[in-house]
């Protein structure tokens, strides 16, 4: 249960944050002829590679992943999976999802979880999340059409943009939304004729030598926006912060919490008021091609800040890739190949404007593996096995890695290592679950998720 008291709103939106016994509908599934071990073991060594390797005696980290991925793609019968569905093809494991809220709740047990919706606004997804109890945070219609088609109580959600349209803004508040962002005064108007509405004030806390931020407003500027709100007879109940999407250091969580929360002992004895909530926002890492802090790390320093907010004081997080990303598997094919000037390229069955729309963003820079690869396991002899990578090593060939679109934008990677591929052949990347769902389809049909529930 969280530790801190709250107001009703507040208390009524977070409360349903603790685990529950039985799903409220059952999980999407297209694959019932597959049978499934659940991989949180391997979901949890994706998750905790601490530093790369540095001396022999160690796998580097691709090959590390490699191991992984080899494991679960011969334990979900990964070949028979495509053979079935084909590819472009999404393989969503709804397990993976109640790992990754189980590895948060156990290192920030005090933290209300509100899963941020559009990392993964897939109704299988939803469905997960919900059954474990977590919240949502969402910042358009479309992931509130979703929440309510999937069952998921609208009044429980967080509307976590900053700067959006009065209809939007009255749209959300219609369906049972009581708890919206703010960072200017021109925003604060927006929510004059809507009764019973809480703001949380982003804050913004650049580095130094960054530029202005997109959203969020400075902590010195802070007060005149919340003296803003509380003249306009809007309710103040909170203040939210975002570190950045894969933040692998616990300094940025350290510097905007301790902010944040001299602001609220400043506010609340000038004003002789309490806030109600700490909204930390998302930014923790996954494993893409390098390897990050494992949330221990990052969560224990957290939490000894965390130690210095008063005990009325309620603490939410929005975690979006960090739940997401473990999630799903992307299988693509080669379906085109040319030797230009500048060496091979592989034409894909996908590309940037699918499910690789958010490489390179971030930091997110998926790793990409020929099913070829997936076929061999590790020797005991640890010798044998290095003069193995390297023989491995050698035989492949730095590729460009292209989408099926004739667009020159639409290409995925560049120098990528792969061994040797022709047309018809496999790809297939791991952490492909966040920010994945096309956003721009460029005449093509989305790419479609098979959903294997844990």
């Amino acid at each position: 249960m969280p530790r801190h008291g709250a107001s009703a709103t507040i208390v009524d939106m977070l409360s349903s944050d603790s685990p529950r016994t039985t799903r409220t509908g059952p999980t999407q599934m297209h694959l019932a002829d597959v049978l499934v071990a659940r991989p949180r073991r391997i979901a949890s060594r994706l998750m905790h590679h601490t530093a790369p390797a540095t001396t022999a005696d160690r796998a580097p980290h691709r090959e590390l992943v490699r191991r992984d991925l080899a494991e679960y793609a011969n334990r979900i019968d990964l070949d028979g999976v495509v053979r079935r569905h084909g590819s472009p093809l999404l393989v969503l494991d709804t397990d993976r999802l109640t790992t990754q809220l189980l590895t948060l709740r156990r290192e920030l047990p005090d933290v209300a979880i509100h899963f941020a919706t559009g990392a993964l606004p897939h109704a299988a997804a939803i469905s997960a999340i919900d059954a474990f109890g977590a919240g949502f945070a969402v910042a358009s219609r479309c992931e509130i059409d979703l929440l309510e088609r999937a069952g998921v109580s609208i009044a429980r959600c967080l509307h976590n943009h900053p700067m959006t349209s009065i209809a939007d803004i009255t749209g959300a508040y219609l369906r049972g939304i009581r708890t919206f962002v703010v960072d200017s005064t021109a925003q604060v108007a927006k929510f004059r004729e809507l009764p019973e509405v809480a703001v949380l004030v982003r804050l913004a806390f650049p580095a130094k030598g960054d530029r202005s931020p997109s959203f969020g407003v400075r902590p010195e500027d802070a007060p005149a926006l919340v003296d803003h709100c509380l003249h306009a007879g809007l309710r103040v109940a909170g203040f939210t912060f975002d570190v950045g999407s894969q933040t692998r250091s616990a300094s940025p969580w350290q510097r905007a919490i301790r902010g944040s929360l001299a602001l609220i002992r400043e506010l609340e004895q000038r004003h002789s008021i309490r806030f109600e909530l700490l909204d930390l926002g998302g930014g923790l890492p996954v494993e893409y091609d390098q390897p990050v802090p494992a949330l221990a790390v990052l969560a224990r320093s957290i939490r000894e800040e965390l130690a210095a907010a008063p005990a009325h004081l309620k603490i939410a997080i929005e975690p979006g890739r960090f739940v997401a990303a473990p999630a799903a598997t992307l299988v693509t094919r080669v379906v085109g190949t040319a030797d230009r000037p500048d060496g091979r390229w592989h034409y894909l069955d996908e590309g940037v404007h699918g499910a690789f729309s958010s490489a390179g963003a971030a930091g997110a820079h998926p790793l990409v593996f020929a099913a070829s690869e997936l076929t061999d396991q590790p020797t005991l002899d640890e010798s044998a096995e290095r003069a193995t990578r390297r023989r491995v090593a050698r035989g492949h060939v730095p590729v460009t890695l292209a989408g099926p679109t004739c667009d020159s934008d639409d290409v995925i990677a560049r120098h990528m290592p792969l061994p040797s591929l022709t047309v018809g052949d496999l790809l297939v990347s791991p952490m492909m679950g966040a920010y994945t769902a096309a956003t721009s389809c460029n005449g093509l049909t989305p790419t479609p998720f098979v959903v294997i529930p844990g």
